[in-house]
């Protein structure tokens, strides 16, 4: 049923690839729809991301209509009803309407059929479970338009089946709460979560990981992170104790400093009070290389830059260059005790756009040429002299540079003996 609304104006319903491959498949008896997602955030007027289709025709269908019009179709879930056809080089994931014989877990065993209503009815949210027909009409078989108007998510049908089905949809639950929803999540799907959170186990970390960097960085991550640490959703997956405190501190660092949220901060200041955690929830959510380094760094001794004269930070963000240095001093804000003066937080975070530090001038050669040997005595020579150059605050003037290379071989000599 449709309660009048329409997307009529949308342009890719009127030109361009998806609407060929309508026009491609709503002939001879057959039906084709735009489903899911993109129809959801058309009418919540958020950006448009993936155009997924749904068809009445069966998958050999599809691929002979694509066949005969030139159009590469790729079988990307074939026994699922799924072809990816790829316009202009978009792809578009096509998918044979079908319900559900038989579920376990994340698999299904499904039959096709021609009915939307017993399609839409087999989705997990009711936001997610509408449809529009090449004419610009919303269909909407869930109850979908209503919960889009109220800014609510709700599951279809029954929660604890919904969640059972896939236990990542307890994820999702949250995740697109936090990203369309309004206030508390929904009563009866919250608490068919928490009921459900042993099967969060079974989930890939990969899957996890997905999900929950996507979820960090929502507009309403706060409340939905509270709710599911309240739920005790959250020490299932991070496998530790988790910070919603320093979590919102960050948000609202963020929004002070006008920058994009980013989800390794995030996770970093709801997960990570010392390198051990980051370590742990690098291996529980299989976070990437860069990923993992980056929470590393951030929980190393971060309590130290707090209340720093800006002489001090400067050695810092020379020592650990721009982007640790960074990332170290918005977790450190983000744990500061309650009443810090953000003003002073906001300089030390942005001192890389004020200041570049500057390359030491000394090198090897120069202190060879004060008699010092190569082999371990040069490289504790020039890290001294370093030492040095950073507490006289980077000078590059060359009578100030050669007085330290000169002191520093002098006073290393004299306690080693090791030359001259």
């Amino acid at each position: 049923m449709s309660d009048g609304r329409g997307l009529a104006d949308a342009p890719w319903l009127n030109s361009g690839a998806a609407a060929r491959v309508l026009a491609l498949l709503n002939v001879d008896g057959e039906e084709a729809r735009v489903i899911g997602g993109a129809v959801r955030d058309a009418l919540m007027n958020t950006p448009v991301g993936d155009l997924d289709i749904a068809t009445t025709a069966l998958p050999d269908e599809v691929v002979r209509r694509a066949r005969a019009a030139g159009i590469k179709s790729v079988p990307t879930g074939i026994e699922h009803g799924t072809v990816t056809l790829v316009v202009d080089g978009q792809p578009f994931e096509v998918t044979t309407l079908r319900e559900d014989v038989e579920t376990f877990g994340r698999k299904a065993r499904v039959a096709f059929g021609r009915d939307w209503r017993r399609d839409a009815e087999r989705r997990d949210f009711t936001i997610n479970g509408l449809s529009v027909s090449a004419d610009g009409v919303v269909h909407d078989h869930v109850g979908g338009l209503a919960d889009i108007d109220a800014r609510r998510v709700r599951f279809i049908g029954d929660p604890d089946r919904r969640i059972a089905e896939d236990y990542l949809r307890i994820l999702r639950f949250f995740r697109i709460h936090a990203a369309y929803g309004a206030g508390a999540p929904d009563r009866d799907g919250y608490l068919a979560c928490i009921r459900g959170r042993a099967g969060l186990a079974g989930l890939s970390a990969e899957r996890v990981r997905m999900e929950m960097l996507k979820l960090l960085v929502a507009d309403g991550a706060r409340q939905a992170v509270e709710a599911m640490a309240d739920g005790g959703l959250l020490l299932r997956i991070f496998g530790g104790v988790v910070y919603t405190g320093p979590f919102a501190a960050m948000i609202t660092a963020e929004a002070a400093l006008r920058r994009k949220p980013d989800p390794v901060l995030r996770l970093g200041s709801l997960g990570v009070a010392v390198t051990e955690d980051a370590r742990r929830l690098a291996q529980r959510l299989r976070l990437t290389n860069a990923e993992a380094k980056a929470l590393d760094s951030m929980g190393h001794r971060w309590w130290r830059l707090g209340g720093m004269e800006e002489s001090v930070a400067r050695r810092r963000l020379y020592r650990l260059g721009e982007a640790r240095y960074r990332n170290r001093m918005m977790l450190a804000w983000a744990r500061a005790p309650r009443g810090a003066d953000p003003a002073l937080w906001m300089a030390l975070v942005t001192l890389p756009e004020r200041w570049q530090a500057p390359v030491f001038p000394l090198k090897a050669a120069d202190f060879m040429a004060r008699g010092v040997a190569r082999g371990p005595a040069l490289g504790h020579v020039i890290a001294l002299a370093e030492d040095a150059w950073l507490a006289q605050d980077f000078p590059l003037e060359t009578d100030a540079v050669q007085a330290i290379a000169d002191q520093t071989v002098a006073r290393f000599g004299k306690e080693h003996g090791l030359y001259g």
